[in-house]
């Protein structure tokens, strides 16, 4: 398992922060190449001291920004065996209170974003016959009020996994996603920023999952490389949840 991305490159979308710099991290320390992409400039920092990884800033959602990831791929690492749709957009907000505007920038940056690396990467992940994993969440497989538009954007994440897997399948082009509960990241520090009892509704939180814990960003990391790698050969079209138990209440 210590090698097992040797010689694989994958693109990390929202390769800065949380889950993204997680598994730009753990796909390096296990023998593979990143194209780590991110709208923040801060992506090239953090990556500076890596020859193996190569940084991409710019719109997950805009087609010139994946072409110019796969590209990058190619150019640099020779080939492209896996894609991650990691970049994603956060909002707490009922419906009532949220814009058109929001909405529209969280299905942009979530779905399209997702939707646009899919497609532009499909022909060298046919030639690789690669590997394709999306960031969903539990929100995209159960009902949270006040998160109207972000679970709408994690459900259109694991129908497109779905779907994308059935059609890609000939091509022997896996696709799978991954569906975390709770996580330790800047989401989350996000939607505790006004919370006058950080600590009360942090407690809350973490015990409305049977595990009584919040997830690290390493232990959604590691179910991703399991879906990237050949210990999932024989998964594709699956949602896995990363959640304390949550959805199996």
């Amino acid at each position: 398992m210590s090698m097992e991305m040797r010689g694989r490159v994958v693109i990390v979308t929202g390769a800065a922060g949380g889950v993204g710099q997680a598994v730009t991290r753990m796909i390096r320390d296990r023998g593979g190449w990143v194209v780590a992409e991110d709208l923040s400039q801060s992506v090239v920092d953090i990556f500076a001291d890596d020859d193996g990884v190569a940084t991409v800033v710019g719109d997950c959602a805009d087609i010139a920004v994946a072409d110019h990831a796969v590209a990058v791929a190619r150019e640099t690492f020779g080939h492209l065996d896996g894609l991650v749709n990691n970049a994603g957009r956060f909002l707490l907000k009922p419906i009532a209170e949220t814009s058109v505007e929001e909405w529209d920038a969280l299905m942009t940056t979530n779905v399209r974003g997702a939707f646009v690396h899919t497609r532009q990467a499909l022909p060298a992940l046919t030639d690789a016959k690669g590997t394709i994993v999306n960031v969903a969440s539990i929100s995209g497989l159960v009902g949270f009020p006040g998160q109207t538009g972000y679970t709408a954007t994690k459900g259109a994440l694991v129908q497109l996994t779905r779907t994308s897997a059935i059609e890609f399948a000939p091509a022997k082009i896996r696709v799978n996603a991954v569906a975390p509960g709770s996580i330790a990241t800047g989401f989350m520090d996000e939607a505790m920023a006004d919370n006058p009892d950080k600590e009360g509704t942090m407690r809350a939180i973490s015990a409305s999952h049977p595990l009584d814990r919040i997830a690290s960003p390493d232990e959604v990391a590691e179910a991703i490389v399991f879906l990237l790698s050949e210990r999932s050969r024989a998964i594709t079209g699956a949602i896995l949840p990363v959640d304390g138990g949550y959805t199996a209440q």
